[in-house]
């Protein structure tokens, strides 16, 4: 029963670790090779990226950039937003975007009119949305900030600890055999049982006769 819940022990905790690891890659791992990750928090791009979504940005010259794609760039307020090019100024090097859901509604006719961003300088542009995995956005936004932080970090640790705590018990276990007292059964008497030595002399004989 021990080595079956043991076992079973050690497929969650594997399923667990693997679990965190791919998190923290998706997360942080992504960067290492120059792809930045984004929560959409707003519903301007929806619905091709939906708000919670997880948005992976690879950096491109702002020169590839052509009207009718998504880029990611830098507001005046440096927040980080995302929306489609509807022309570009290469003399004044500008895009103009756009976010798809983005309109208002003209009270003389009740037609939407779709707004546009500020221009945005070439310096400004970060990348081109390259995937993107829905409702994961939630989840980063939650723990990039506190108190969703310091969850995620207790929460690492306790998975962690409990990955490594069979192998703790086991070496405990064998250390204590190693140094359990030796058996208090007494030790057999192998020694040769030592005989009395036989009395080699003759009694003395009764002194003389007297002639009666």
């Amino acid at each position: 029963m021990k080595q079956k819940f043991k076992k079973i022990w050690n497929i969650v905790s594997t399923v667990l670790v693997v679990v965190v690891v791919i998190f923290a890659v998706l997360l942080v791992g992504l960067r290492f090779v120059g792809v930045q990750v984004y929560s959409v928090i707003s519903g301007s791009m929806e619905p091709e990226y939906p708000v919670g979504s997880l948005i992976y940005v690879k950096e491109v010259d702002a020169y590839e950039v052509e009207v009718g794609d998504v880029i990611t760039f830098v507001l005046s307020n440096d927040m980080p937003a995302t929306h489609r090019v509807i022309d570009i100024d290469y003399e004044t090097q500008h895009f103009y975007t756009r976010g798809d859901a983005n309109y208002s509604i003209d009270e003389a006719t009740g037609e939407k009119i779709y707004t546009e961003d500020p221009a945005v300088h070439f310096k400004n542009l970060i990348g081109k949305p390259v995937f993107m995995i829905p409702l994961l956005g939630y989840v980063a936004y939650y723990i990039q900030h506190p108190p969703g932080m310091y969850i995620a970090l207790a929460v690492g640790a306790i998975i962690l600890a409990l990955a490594f705590l069979p192998d703790i018990f086991a070496k405990s276990d064998k250390n204590k055999k190693k140094e359990a007292p030796a058996s208090d059964k007494p030790a057999e008497d192998k020694s040769v049982e030592e005989k009395p030595a036989e009395d080699e002399t003759t009694p003395a004989e009764d002194g003389d006769k007297n002639d009666g």
